[in-house]
């Protein structure tokens, strides 16, 4: 199967073309601010530099920004309602509570009450009213709003309320974008809800986005079928991605990570990607990125779906370096994609990370005679700096004692001297890609995070059912049948809830399916 794989980065466009497990080639191209027009650079470049043809591709993944970067610019976002079924519990904490007040002024806080919703062992709070659905969804209609996020209280424990109101308001507002929460979140009302509102005020950009690229891979002349990358390293197709554009959410570091695992034939390691502008540190385990297991902030708003564990720093390629009295700063400012006019060694007039790397012989870009009147020690200071900067996040990352192996990825990785924190340093070949290569790798996915009774079933019965409804969630979403995986178990006591409660959540991962 010939693959291209596809990141967008806050300073290149990384694109990579595989042929079976075969890197043929890999290349960069400065990211466009409309993103685009980067991305079909890229695309042109690989497929020159690979030989090939675009209607030979069989699959192009692509990871992209887009939605990200919506939430925290706040724009594009469209007007949203968000419905609760959960009364008369819950009153007191209303939807987006917890919000920036510019974010929720951008998307109108529309936010509405009904009954329904469960304990946390199913039993229902109250019975769904639909009179009292159809009523909010004429105050909907007459607001204007195309966008409306379902949340119902313990919904990963029973869908059916969700569902049944989604279908009702579906009914009486056609062609009203729906989202419901049991569909994107993990067990925890307000974070559940967070995210299913965001996604939702992202419906109208993603489909604007996802048609975009379909009308750029058409100019090029693909003629097969494009994934987006989701944030556990694995895939969704077009049609899943319109109706779930929060699920790209940090897909950039987890792509690198699951790049790195795939290049260096490591599974369990510490990833340190340096891009351009920022430095992404994360934990591989068993070749996935540990999944964060507390709320994720994105843009301000605390949401529960999964991400990775990855934390970043103002560290890259193109982060200016200042000497004071006080010492050498390196970052968090970056000349990001302007580098290769704005650094010194490209005839610019801001120091950074390369001109330092350049003048210190540790890499040969640029002009080097531009750097060479540096002083040695400021070069050396700066070096320093960075270094101090690379094991602390290394330290950071670790959590046990074991002497994990650092894998070193990104074009941003000229800036690494030698091991980090006295741990094994990896630098494999295509380093320089490995975002875009764990884009083309990524597999598909299925996973399910609810609250099992064990006085109700025992507990090897429970995690089968578990993996069993994560196997068919992994299928549903274009995995192969065959070879599906459960690569991540965690079965946590509820001590605090009756009935000898416990909380399973599984994952499922298994090959693209492409008939």
């Amino acid at each position: 199967m010939i693959r291209i794989g596809i990141d967008v980065g806050g300073t290149n466009t990384d694109a990579v073309l595989l042929d079976g497990t075969k890197v043929v080639a890999g290349v960069k191209a400065p990211t466009s601010r409309d993103v685009m027009t980067g991305v079909v650079e890229a695309l042109r470049k690989v497929l020159a530099a690979a030989g090939r043809e675009a209607a030979t591709v069989d699959v192009v993944m692509i990871g992209t920004t887009h939605f990200t970067n919506a939430v925290v610019q706040r724009r594009d976002l469209a007007q949203t309602a968000a419905v609760r079924l959960c009364l008369p519990a819950t009153e007191c904490l209303p939807p987006m509570v917890d919000w920036p007040e510019d974010l929720r002024t951008v998307i109108g806080n529309h936010w509405y009450l009904a009954h329904g919703g469960n304990e946390f062992d199913g039993r229902v709070i109250s019975p769904l009213d639909e009179a009292e659905l159809r009523g909010i969804a004429d105050d909907i209609r007459g607001k204007g709003i195309r966008s409306v996020a379902v949340t119902s209280v313990f919904s990963p424990v029973s869908t059916e309320f969700e569902e049944r109101a989604g279908a009702i308001l579906a009914d009486a507002l056609p062609g009203v974008h729906i989202t419901l929460s049991s569909s994107i979140g993990r067990i925890g009302l307000l974070e559940r809800e967070n995210a299913a509102i965001m996604n939702a005020c992202l419906r109208d950009l993603s489909q604007e986005v996802v048609a975009a690229f379909r009308g750029a891979l058409a100019d090029i002349g693909f003629t097969g079928r494009f994934f987006l990358t989701q944030n556990d390293g694995t895939l969704m197709d077009a049609a899943f991605a319109e109706r779930f554009p929060v699920l790209t959410f940090a897909s950039g570091p987890t792509n690198s990570m699951r790049g790195a695992a795939f290049l260096s034939g490591v599974q369990d390691a510490i990833v340190v990607d340096i891009g351009g502008t920022t430095t992404d540190v994360g934990s591989l385990q068993k070749g996935f990125p540990r999944q964060a297991t507390l709320a994720v902030e994105v843009g301000g708003v605390r949401t529960n779906f999964r991400m990775p564990d990855v934390f970043s720093i103002g560290l890259g390629g193109g982060s200016l370096v200042v000497d004071s009295p006080d010492g050498v700063t390196v970052g968090p400012r970056s000349v990001g994609y302007r580098i290769s006019t704005e650094a010194r060694i490209f005839g610019g007039s801001t120091l950074t990370t390369t001109d330092i790397v350049v003048a210190d012989g540790g890499a040969t870009l640029g002009d080097a005679a531009k750097v060479s009147g540096l002083d040695r020690g400021l070069i050396r200071r700066a070096r320093d700096r960075i270094a101090f900067m690379l094991e602390d996040c290394v330290e950071k990352a670790r959590i046990s004692a074991e002497p994990l192996p650092v894998i070193v990825v990104g074009g941003g990785s000229i800036l690494v001297e030698g091991p980090i924190a006295g741990l094994e340093l990896i630098k494999p070949d295509h380093f320089a890609v490995a975002n875009a290569v764990g884009a083309a790798i990524a597999q598909v996915s299925g996973e399910v995070d609810r609250v099992y009774s064990l006085a109700e079933m025992g507990r090897d019965e429970a995690l089968s059912d578990a993996k069993a409804k994560a196997t068919e969630a992994a299928i549903a979403a274009g995995a192969h049948p065959d070879g599906i995986e459960i690569v991540d178990v965690e079965d946590v006591p509820l001590a605090y809830l009756p009935g000898n409660a416990t909380r399973v959540r599984v994952k499922a991962v298994g090959d693209l399916h492409v008939a």
